[in-house]
């Protein structure tokens, strides 16, 4: 198997020195420079990862973040972007964007957050959180903070 068949990267701005892992989907979305991607990560369109970036493995990354400059990311962190998720209404397949609405979440510079946390959507985590490993995170952060859990609780 070729470098080229261990990833499927289209339509992705990327800035200078980006490292990327094998097994990967990129797809509409922006890297800033030297960011490093892991194997198996997943960001979808519209996603923007900032600079100096550090993306674990198995990590999804949605339709709708917006990640600052200087932030690590866990093995696998799984973002969310939808509130009342469903595969069907009225009677029908949700295939678009209309059939659902965006809620956008923004993660400031010099975040970090650990291992296998889940990002609930519509939320802002300030800069130089910490999320820690496991949280559960359902409520904006504030700068500085440090959130533990399940449940979620600030430190």
């Amino acid at each position: 198997m070729s470098a080229s068949e261990k990833r499927n990267i289209v339509d992705v701005k990327q800035g200078k020195d980006v490292r990327i892992g094998d097994f990967v989907n990129l797809y509409g979305c922006e890297i800033g420079d030297d960011s490093m991607i892991g194997p198996f990560v997943e960001i979808q369109r519209g996603a923007v990862i900032g600079r100096r970036c550090k993306i674990q493995s198995h990590s999804f990354i949605c339709t709708g973040v917006a990640i600052g400059d200087d932030v690590f990311i866990g093995h696998g962190v799984v973002f969310s972007n939808d509130k009342h998720p469903r595969s069907s209404k009225d009677g029908r397949l949700i295939n678009s964007q209309d059939d659902w609405t965006l809620l956008e979440t923004k993660v400031g510079a010099g975040a970090s957050i650990g291992n296998n946390a889940t990002i609930l959507p519509g939320i802002e985590i300030g800069a130089g959180a910490v999320i820690g490993a496991g949280a559960v995170v359902t409520k904006s952060v504030p700068a500085g903070k440090t959130v533990l859990g399940p449940p979620m609780r600030f430190k």
